[in-house]
């Protein structure tokens, strides 16, 4: 069992990361991670299966279509995709997952969570890589003080 900070910085010091549920509006809580990652140096792949690009990059359908595989996935879709999407990690091997979770219920789903934790992977269940990738902004900043301090970020990981 990892704390909370060492599986994101073990999440966040990976170098070939997918971020699943971008928008080709450019709208949705991905498509700032995926900025936000790839501005912080990490190679990021969008994938949607409803578009061939996203934010002038390719984007792929699902994660069994990048070329060279993945280390990481953050999971930034529907809770009800996030099953799915897990199933393929463990299908590829992929053994470190995010779920994205902000004010509201974000991506997390119960059952992806226990899927990853019966498959060994190392799942992340709660909040959010702008709470964490440098440098931090003031709003995110101020998501991460105040889910600590109501419990909804947790203090360890499986």
């Amino acid at each position: 069992m990892a704390t909370m900070k060492e599986a994101v910085d073990d999440f966040l010091a990976q170098q070939r990361i997918a971020v699943t549920g971008v928008s080709r509006s450019g709208s949705q809580p991905a498509n700032s991670i995926f900025n936000k990652l790839r501005d912080a140096g990490i190679q990021v792949f969008p994938t949607n299966p409803l578009t061939d690009e996203v934010e002038g990059v390719p984007c792929y359908p699902n994660l069994k279509a990048i070329p060279g595989g993945v280390d990481a996935v953050m999971i930034a879709t529907p809770p009800a995709a996030a099953d799915g999407i897990v199933r393929e990690c463990a299908e590829l091997g992929i053994k470190r997952v995010w779920m994205h979770q902000s004010i509201d219920g974000g991506s997390y789903s119960a059952s992806a969570e226990a899927f990853c934790k019966e498959n060994g992977i190392t799942v992340i269940p709660a909040g959010c890589p702008m709470m964490y990738c440098d440098p931090v902004d003031f709003g995110h900043k101020c998501m991460r003080w105040i889910f600590n301090l109501t419990g909804r970020l947790p203090k360890t990981v499986d």
